[in-house]
Parts: structure tokens; sequence; C-alpha cells
């Protein structure tokens, strides 16, 4: 990838235009740290600065300017080139079928458990219910049919094979067994698998799941924007309540 890539550009404005929009700046400099695999002390490294101050940052004990943003946009970014560059090529097939395969994508800025994803969808448990104590970290929403009519298999299994700590969410599932055969056949899985449609779950797919040791769910929510709404209320609150408890650390 060279230094010129549009892909590159265009995730660096969207990553700097996210935290200075944010009201917790700190939350989201910390949230794309984590998604670029970087700790503290790796950053700190790459922009030549004391891990202390990354910390600060993160914390709201200091507020990020445009020049740090711009620093640590470049140092998050060189830090996954220099690792093969794998972050990079995930967030750039998300971007490509983002506009119609892929409904819905979220990163929690603190890991939450996978039953709190089963409760939020109405789940009914179909396989692996100890599973459910889990820690995921986001989760993605997608029309299986979509997904599977307009993209290669590479894409498919690329989409949720780089994905291992979400909740892989299909809707508009017939019986949810090509969902669970493209989870089987990758080495990569996601944490938890999420069926939205079907009235019965397919005895294979149930099968597959208990082989991969992947919780299985099937959501009893009656519409699409049903699970979407839910997810997202989800979602909001866990940022609500993470910073509430950074406002009170930095009190």
């Amino acid at each position: 990838m060279t230094e010129t890539s549009p892909l590159k550009e265009n995730l660096a404005r969207r990553i700097a235009g996210e935290i200075l929009l944010a009201k917790m700046p700190g939350t989201t400099v910390k949230k794309w740290r984590e998604i670029f695999g970087a700790t503290q002390t790796h950053l700190a490294q790459e922009l030549q600065i004391s891990p202390s101050v990354i910390s600060d940052y993160e914390g709201g004990r200091r507020i990020p300017g445009a020049r740090f943003i711009r620093r640590f946009v470049r140092g998050v970014i060189s830090f996954d080139e220099q690792r093969g560059g794998h972050t990079l090529r995930t967030l750039g097939l998300i971007a490509k079928i983002a506009s119609d395969a892929v409904i819905g994508i979220r990163e929690f800025p603190i890991p939450i458990q996978a039953k709190a994803i089963c409760e939020a969808v109405d789940g009914r448990v179909m396989a692996n219910e100890s599973g459910l104590d889990s820690d995921i970290y986001g989760y993605t929403i997608v029309d299986s049919v979509r997904l599977v009519v307009d993209f290669s298999g590479t894409d498919f299994y690329q989409l949720f094979g780089s994905t291992t700590e979400r909740a892989a969410i299909f809707t508009n599932v017939s019986t949810g067994r090509s969902p669970m055969v493209a989870v089987r056949v990758h080495p990569l899985k996601p944490r938890m698998v999420v069926l939205h449609g079907p009235r019965k779950v397919d005895a294979l797919a149930v099968d597959l799941a208990r082989l991969e040791n992947i919780p299985l769910v099937l959501s009893k929510l009656a519409t699409t924007d049903d699970l979407v709404h839910s997810l997202t209320s989800l979602y909001n609150g866990v940022v609500e309540r993470t910073n509430a408890s950074t406002r009170m650390a930095t009190r």
C-alpha cells in the first residue's frame, strides 16, 4: 500500500474527523488505537512520546489538538503497515461493501458480554449457551442475501474472518445454513453469530456452531429495523456508561 493510497487518505480523514467531533475525544482516541491493535507503549514509541501522554489524552486529562490528531492518525496507520497492513485492508473491505450489504457496524468503547447482544436482539440460543460469557468488542449487521449475491466468497470470508471478537449478525436469512457454512470454512471466526429471519434454524447450522464452539442465536425481533434500533440502543448505552466512568475518573 503506497503512501498516497486513497484508502489511507480517506481513513485518515475519517479518524481525524471523528476525534475532532467527538464529545469525549479521548474515548475515540482509545477506540482507534485498540482497533489498530496498538498498546499505549507501541503508540508512544511510534510518536516518540511518553506512554503517560497517551494515557492523559485517552483519560481526558489532555484535550487532543489538531497537531496531536495528525500525529496520532499517522502513527496508528504506520504501526499497522509495519505489521502487514491487516487492519487497513479490513477497513477498506468494509468501506467497499458498507453501502449495500453491511447494514451497521459498531465498535464498543469497552468489551461487553455476548449475553448483552443476545438480550438486545431478543435472542433464543440455538447452540453453545456457555459462550455468552465471552467478551464482544463490536458487531457487524449484514444482509446475507446481498452479500452472497453481490460479492465474492473471498470478500464474504474476509469481512468476518478478520473480526474475530465481533458478533456477526446476519439478516434476511432463510435457514442459517449458508452463514454457518461460511464461518466453518474460514480459519478465523467471529465470536458469536446471530441469525435474523428464519422461523426455524437448519440443523446443519446448529451442528456447525457446536463444532466451532460459537454461540448461535436466533433473533425473534420482528423486523430488521427493530434489530438495528435495539443494537444501536445497546451501543449508545455502553458509550454513555463509559463516558460517565471517564468523567468520574478525571474529577
